[in-house]
């Protein structure tokens, strides 16, 4: 029976909840998810789960607080001057707490985002931490190829 190595490309369902349980991904209602093991399309802990299971396997893994998308990082945290918004996006938009922001890379060969935590005068304060950091997660995956 073939089992998931390093670098097997694999097909599968998965679903990844949060604390609350809450769906964050699910592609059981959906086509199944295409990915190669090592490479970075999940997190490293939700890939070391995976290694060893066979074809048809259906597994749930409870992952503790931080250990799928790191600790929460006060450093993530940053103001940011609305003058800088206006000059990298829409200079009329009205962000508000809760909003998610996008921004490009210093290279401008891809984008990150943010999450608007406070609104000053002048400034915004955003989250760069991924929205689970720090919290328990749930990952189901169901193996349905493996090569």
């Amino acid at each position: 029976m073939i089992t998931i190595q390093e670098g097997s490309f694999l097909t599968l369902h998965y679903r990844l909840a949060g604390p609350d349980g809450a769906d964050v991904v699910n592609t059981f209602a959906d086509k199944p998810a295409t990915l190669t093991l090592g490479t970075g399309q999940l997190a490293p802990a939700m890939e070391q789960r995976l290694l060893g299971l066979s074809e048809g396997s259906r597994q749930v893994f409870a992952l503790a607080a931080g250990e799928a998308f790191g600790e929460r990082n006060p450093e993530m945290l940053q103001r940011v001057k609305r003058r800088l918004l206006a000059e990298l996006g829409d200079p009329d938009a009205d962000y508000q707490v809760g909003d998610v922001v996008q921004f490009p890379t210093p290279d401008g060969s891809g984008s990150y985002a943010g999450v608007v935590r406070e609104t000053g005068e002048g400034w915004l304060l955003f989250d760069f931490n991924h929205p689970l950091a720090g919290q328990p997660v749930s990952f189901e995956v169901q193996v349905i190829g493996v090569l």
